[in-house]
């Protein structure tokens, strides 16, 4: 039967055999048949993970490129579940799967909790066409019975370990007459179903390495007389599939193909791709049995979703664009196959930078994300006030409440956008615009010796600075207006300090200011700073600075 050609992304679940084919530094390749081209046709794309862990970023970008490549061309994306691992199964994390994906904006046309023409979608329910298959490769010639017990092959692998060699199969049981071996199996025997590998293996298209082959045996073994066969295990003892076996079954049943052992049924291989690893700064590869990798980590941290998918899809894949931000509709009006050859290393500071754009994205667009943002933060500074400190320090115990702290804090967020990177920062950040701090609580170690002293320095010229604030009315208390009035002092003060510059004095009054109203810690343009906090606090604030800076004469 030949199957409609299509493509198919592989990540970091390629198996044994294929990734000595792609990664060996004896890669035979006698030609560059690469295509960065999309295929002609819809592609029928899919992600079949095992609920033995949660999904990680290596995970979430396999999933991402299969997505964007069939939207990309006008087909589908299937959600498979390999849940035959039973021993290793997780109880929680197929659900966890579906919520994280979801969570990151990747849906799926056709899956286990939603149907599809091709099901079931979970390979626990499918050991019947396994068996199936397993019994037509034994039968074809291209499969055998292994009845080697774990012992045997526990010490066949000990002593490979020993000699420097790869702990392949010997072959032991691939004699067997076929008499035999079914006697055996009747007789209730246990044994595996193994896959019998040709001496020279089928060569393939990869779309990023180009035709690929057998790399040379292994002369180290032939040397010490050891016999190597890669021989992999089709079906276990307990009668489930292992990976080679089970994808190839439902890649071509469900109209995917698979390139791993197509061949030995007689179908038509596949035009696929191989893209490296994702690593960590280590080199070493990204596990979904590292929690502090898990989808859901970033979500609890408040890493947006457009910012992560973005952040993956630029990991083994390069685009002609200017801007790597790329909404997840970008990305599929501008994907293609230019996938990087080899491994690569993550970079975490590249999603601070897509959070700060999104983060102002949303803000810029005032959308139904920076809404939920604005939710988000809220929450975390609700908790924050909840703490015990909050209640028992005076200096915190005055901070704001329902709409006027969410009113206040949809002001802030739209002026620091640009700079966002989660709730927590956020809040230590700017954590000043929430709370009034009461009369005299600011003490002059509060204010470093060096800025003190600058300050101290123009005290007499700075004196005018509160004057001139508090002539501003409350109506006319505006970011526009506040800007205009710290030009004015800007000229005042240079019009009596001739020896100083505009651009000093312009710097110390920014300075004083950000002392009084921010207590010297980051933010908006102090103009828009002061519009946000109002009038009386910021009147109130720049007095306790002059206070300070006075007994200090």
């Amino acid at each position: 039967m030949l199957l409609r050609r299509i493509f198919h992304i592989q990540n970091q679940a390629i198996c044994q055999q294929c990734r000595r084919y792609v990664s060996s530094p004896i890669l035979r390749v006698e030609q560059r048949r690469t295509s960065q081209q999309l295929p002609p046709t819809p592609a029928r794309t899919r992600f079949a993970p095992s609920p033995t862990g949660y999904l990680h970023l290596g995970s979430l970008r396999t999933a991402l490129f299969n997505y964007l490549l069939s939207k990309a061309t006008g087909g589908q994306f299937l959600l498979r579940i390999e849940d035959t691992d039973k021993r290793r199964t997780i109880a929680d994390a197929e659900e966890r799967l579906y919520r994280d994906l979801r969570w990151a904006g990747l849906d799926w046309d056709e899956g286990p909790d939603i149907g599809g023409s091709y099901g079931p979608y979970k390979q626990s329910e499918r050991t019947s066409l396994y068996e199936e298959h397993a019994k037509k490769l034994l039968q074809s010639g291209h499969a055998y019975r292994c009845f080697c017990s774990v012992e045997k092959l526990s010490e066949l692998a000990r002593r490979r370990s020993n000699l420097g060699l790869p702990s392949d199969y010997d072959r032991t049981c691939e004699g067997l007459p076929s008499e035999l071996s079914d006697e055996r199996a009747r007789a209730g025997k246990a044994f595996v179903v193994r896959l019998r590998v040709p001496a020279v293996p089928p060569e393939y298209v990869d779309l990023v390495y180009g035709l690929v082959g057998k790399p040379n045996h292994n002369r180290k073994a032939q040397n010490l007389g050891e016999a190597l066969y890669e021989d992999p295990i089709l079906l276990k003892s307990d009668g489930l599939p292992t990976y080679h076996l089970a994808n190839v079954v439902d890649d071509h049943h469900m109209k995917i193909t698979h390139v791993v052992r197509a061949a030995a049924f007689g179908w038509e291989p596949p035009e696929y791709a191989h893209v490296g690893l994702l690593q960590d700064s280590s080199h070493q590869k990204f596990s979904k049995r590292k929690g502090d990798l898990s989808i859901r980590r970033f979500e609890e941290q408040g890493i947006f979703p457009e910012a992560l998918l973005n952040y993956v899809a630029l990991y083994g894949w390069s685009h002609t664009k200017t801007n790597d931000v790329m909404s997840l509709s970008e990305l599929i009006e501008t994907f293609d196959l230019k996938f990087t050859k080899g491994n690569t290393v993550v970079e975490p500071h590249k999603l601070v930078y897509l959070q700060k754009k999104y983060a102002a994205k949303y803000a810029y667009e005032n959308s139904s994300q920076f809404e939920s943002l604005v939710d988000r933060v809220l929450g975390e500074i609700q908790q924050e006030f909840k703490a015990p400190s909050w209640h028992l320090d005076s200096v915190y115990s005055n901070h704001l409440v329902d709409n006027d702290l969410r009113n206040r804090l949809t002001d802030v967020l739209r002026g620091t956008a640009k700079n966002y990177t989660n709730p927590k920062d956020f809040f230590t950040n700017y954590k000043y615009f929430f709370y009034d701090q009461p009369p005299q609580e600011l003490h002059s170690g509060d204010v470093p010796e060096g800025t003190r002293t600058t300050l101290m320095g123009l005290w007499p010229q700075l004196r005018t600075v509160n004057a001139t604030f508090r002539d501003v009315p409350l109506e006319a208390w505006t970011d526009d207006s506040l800007k205009e009035k710290a030009s004015t002092l800007v000229d005042l003060i240079s019009s009596n300090l001739k020896e100083t510059s505009s651009k000093e004095i312009y710097k110390i009054i920014q300075m004083y200011l950000r002392y009084a109203v921010a207590r010297g810690s980051s933010g908006p343009p102090m103009h828009t700073t002061m519009a946000i906090l109002g009038r009386d606090t910021c009147l109130r604030r720049l007095d306790e600075l002059a206070n300070l800076l006075d007994n200090d004469t």
